[in-house]
């Protein structure tokens, strides 16, 4: 695929993504029905991950439910909804800052029958929200700190819990929300504000009878440097059991219970290649070369320069190659900071001396289905790849690489 349609290349799987959906919905299901728990589980994918086309359909084709964060990941939701791409039973819960322009497609899409609750984030939205016919949720910050990459000293989305207490009342709230970190490096920290959200639920209950769901938000983490950090069917077993036992103890209903683990689903579906097009010594460092690939870091795989990500990194051809080299990787761009190094360690690849002559070396990112193609940007007016799909046996092209042309457009030339 590499040679055929040239580098960098992006190669999306939708069977993956469809399993990884149709996974974890089973896993919660079996461990429901062990537990004889009352609730139901609703899968809600955060659009913000991945918000193309080839990501979207399949996820919403496994039943999943989608979750916005703006008034154009909205819009999405409305064009698939008008073309009749998902059915009435797909709910939609909408986060984010509410601007105008979100609240009117809110209350447009409530009204031509689409089942969609907006999400309380501070009190200026709950004045918003006070016509709104139809049910809403509300975001409360837990305040429990948990080692993740949304480790932030203050919060800024959420209600605080003395702001909430002093609401009362919350006109047709069905919905409690919280969300703790992305990539959540702990079982235990998935559990811990867990506990914190039921009491704040079990209080909420007593004035606001229609409360039937928790949403946990997301955090689950991804695979990206290969090694696995804790079990996804553990972590359920766990927030089943406390759940049942926190309700049956307190003599409350079983909640609903939505997740949003968006990263864990998409992640693994999208591989990102590049080819190494030379390579440069490093005189004191503990990789030895530098290679330098056909594309660029901060605009194609942004989390690399940005929270300095440790991907799992494999060569493509001369896999089995006996002698390998310690290096670092950089990209096309001008910036000192365009380069990938494992977080400082090394990345062992073959060694280009021992191609055949006019051959090269190809490298692949595994587990760039989240956020990348958000991210992406044209810094140093470097173009988006091409990207294919892998589906039924078969290749099929569907992006073409960005020309100079189509760059320079974007930027008035």
């Amino acid at each position: 695929m590499a040679e055929k349609y040239g580098t960098p290349l992006k190669i999306m799987l939708p069977y993956i993504i469809e399993q990884r959906v149709e996974d974890l919905m089973d896993l919660f299901d079996d461990v429901i029905r062990e537990y004889k728990y009352k609730g139901q589980f609703y899968y809600h994918y955060p659009m913000k991950v991945n918000q193309n086309r080839e990501f979207v359909l399949p996820i919403i084709s496994e039943g999943s439910n989608l979750e916005t964060t703006s008034a154009n990941e909205l819009w999405v939701v409305k064009r698939l909804w008008e073309s009749n791409r998902f059915n009435s039973r797909i709910k939609v819960i909408c986060n984010g800052p509410k601007t105008d322009q979100y609240l009117a497609l809110i209350a447009e899409l409530k009204s031509n029958g689409l089942d969609i609750v907006p999400i309380i984030e501070d009190l200026s939205e709950r004045e918003s929200l006070q016509k709104f016919r139809g049910q809403v949720g509300i975001r409360v910050d837990m305040g429990v700190k948990v080692d993740s990459y949304w480790d932030k000293k203050v919060e800024r989305f959420g209600l605080q819990l003395d702001e909430l207490w002093e609401l009362g009342r919350i006109k047709n709230l069905t919905m409690l929300h919280y969300h703790s970190g992305s990539e959540i490096q702990k079982e235990t920290d998935i559990l811990r504000p867990l506990r914190k959200a039921m009491d704040v639920y079990k209080r909420l209950k007593k004035d606001n009878p229609f409360l039937d769901t928790i949403d946990i938000g997301g955090g689950a983490p991804g695979n990206y440097n290969g090694k696995k950090k804790y079990s996804v069917a553990s972590v359920v077993r766990s927030l089943i059991r406390f759940l049942d036992k926190f309700c049956r103890e307190n003599e409350i209903p079983h909640p609903n219970i939505i997740c949003e683990w968006g990263s864990y689903v998409a992640a693994p579906s999208q591989i990102t290649v590049f080819s190494v097009i030379s390579q440069k010594r490093i005189p004191k460092a503990v990789a030895k070369q530098w290679y330098i690939v056909d594309g660029s870091f901060q605009t194609q795989l942004l989390d690399t320069w940005a929270i300095h990500k440790q991907w799992h990194v494999v060569p493509v051809n001369n896999a089995y190659s006996k002698k390998l080299t310690r290096t670092w990787l950089a990209g096309l761009s001008c910036d000192s900071d365009d380069k990938y190094t494992a977080g400082g360690n090394y990345i062992l690849l073959p060694r280009l001396e021992d191609l055949e002559s006019g051959a090269k070396q190809y490298i692949s990112f595994l587990d760039t289905g989240n956020y990348q193609d958000g991210f992406a940007n044209h810094h140093c007016l470097n173009a988006t790849p091409a990207k294919v799909i892998c589906q039924n046996g078969d290749v099929t092209l569907i992006r073409k690489r960005e020309t100079p042309d189509d760059v320079g457009k974007l930027f008035g030339w």
